[in-house]
Parts: C-alpha cells; sequence; structure tokens
C-alpha cells in the first residue's frame, strides 16, 4: 500500500469537504466512511480536519463580521426612511395634501389598538402562541361596538401616503 504524504492528505480531504459543499452541506454514506476516522489514520486525519475546522471557523467569524456590518447600514437606512418620512408627514399635516408631478402626497388615517396590559385581558381577546398575545382585531371590534375593556382603547394615527 502507498504511503500517503500529510501533503496528499489534506488535499483529498479538502476535496471531500468541497463535494459536501457542493451538495450544500449534505453528507453521502460514501464521504462519511472517507470522513471517518480510524486508528491508522487518527494523527494525520486529525490535522487536516483541524486545518478545515479553523478555516471554516474563521469564514463563520467573517460572515458574523459582514452580518453586523449590513445589520448597521440597514439601521442606518431605515432611520434615514423614518426620518424623511416624518418630515414629509409634517409638511402635508402643515400645508396639506399637494402633488408633485404624478406623485400625491397626503394623510390617510388608521388605527391602532393601545393594549396596556395583555395579561389583564379576558381570555376572549386572547389568542395562545408560545407567549399570551392581545387578539387586536377582536378587541377593536369589541371597543367599536361600545364594549369597555379595562386598559385597551382605539389611538388614530396618521400615516404618509404616497400614490
Amino acid at each position: 500500500m502507498e504511503k500517503q504524504t500529510l501533503y496528499k492528505i489534506e488535499e483529498s480531504y479538502l476535496e471531500l469537504i468541497r463535494q459536501v459543499q457542493e451538495a450544500e452541506g449534505e453528507i453521502t454514506e460514501e464521504i462519511s466512511e472517507q470522513l471517518t476516522i480510524n486508528k491508522t489514520q487518527l494523527q494525520s486525519k486529525s490535522i487536516a480536519y483541524l486545518s478545515v475546522i479553523k478555516e471554516r471557523e474563521a469564514f463563520i467569524t467573517q460572515i458574523d463580521e459582514e452580518i453586523k456590518r449590513l445589520t448597521a447600514i440597514k439601521r442606518q437606512n431605515n432611520y434615514l426612511i423614518t426620518s424623511l418620512k416624518n418630515k414629509l408627514l409634517r409638511a402635508v399635516k402643515l400645508f396639506g395634501s399637494f402633488e408633485v408631478g404624478f406623485t400625491k402626497f397626503g394623510i390617510r388615517k388608521s388605527e391602532s389598538v393601545i393594549i396596556e396590559d395583555v395579561n389583564e385581558l379576558p381570555n376572549e381577546f386572547k389568542v395562545k402562541k408560545l407567549s399570551i398575545q392581545a387578539d387586536k382585531m377582536a378587541i377593536k371590534k369589541a371597543l367599536k361596538n361600545g364594549q369597555e375593556i379595562k386598559g385597551c382603547s382605539i389611538q388614530e394615527n396618521q400615516n404618509l401616503k404616497i400614490n
């Protein structure tokens, strides 16, 4: 039997890892057998695996850093969007609805249900999931029909409308 050098062993395991990546992480029975460490290959496979593990951990760290960077960019853009929408809403409130070309700026009214304490709601107005949440649709309907529910009210909102 031909003795394999550490370079050849690492090369063959890197090829196996590449095959696993191409299969989107799925390890076939054949690849699983080839990846299994036996006593004679303990040291060489351990070093090869450690090399792949360190490389993958570094790659995951890079991914995590990129996610943080993109999350910060997303947060900044959401802040900018919210700020600009609020400025447009203030302008519409101050000057009234207006048009610029084919774009109309105005106010559309909407309503949202305010719940002070979900735990104090009658059971008929709760929706059970993994956590207890208020059934805002049922509460809104009941409030509109004149029913009083402790800690609940309807708040009228004004949102920017762009057509």
